[in-house]
């Protein structure tokens, strides 16, 4: 039952990360600008398995929430 409610919180903490990246993509329209993309994805890629990445514990507990209403 935890790990539903962990696996559920990873992936809404992801989805935010991931609909954030997909808006600065639909931004951006040059070049220079994709490989800035590329480069901050592999940037959270690099923080992630090493263990730096951070979740924002607040904003996590408030989707998990709202999703269990």
């Amino acid at each position: 039952m935890i790990s539903q409610y962990n696996s559920a919180a990873t992936r809404s903490a992801m989805n935010t990360t991931v609909s954030e990246q997909k808006d600065v993509k639909k931004s951006a329209a040059t070049p220079n600008a994709q490989l800035t993309d590329e480069n901050r994805v592999e940037q959270l890629k690099a923080s992630i398995n090493s263990g730096e990445y951070k979740i924002d514990l607040d904003a996590l507990s408030e989707k998990v929430a709202q999703e269990l209403l």
